[in-house]
């Protein structure tokens, strides 16, 4: 028996599940949907993929970190 614990929606749009632990943007790509589609799940996603709920928040609120330039 395994555990799958991955949060999962129906999308309409291509007619299977989809998981909901990537990125609106990733779950696009791997479907093929066409620029410009309006999402049924639009909003269901994480903001960040392959981080915990938790560590997506809190990684949106820290601001980010400017890289030294080198010569």
């Amino acid at each position: 028996m395994s555990i799958f614990d991955s949060p999962i929606g129906r999308c309409e749009a291509v007619k299977e599940m989809v998981l909901l632990d990537e990125t609106q943007a990733e779950c696009a790509c791997e479907h093929e949907c066409p620029p410009g589609r309006e999402c049924p799940l639009d909003g269901h996603f994480t903001p960040v993929s392959g981080l915990s709920e938790e560590d997506a928040e809190l990684l949106s609120h820290k601001p980010a970190s400017r890289k030294a330039r080198t010569s």
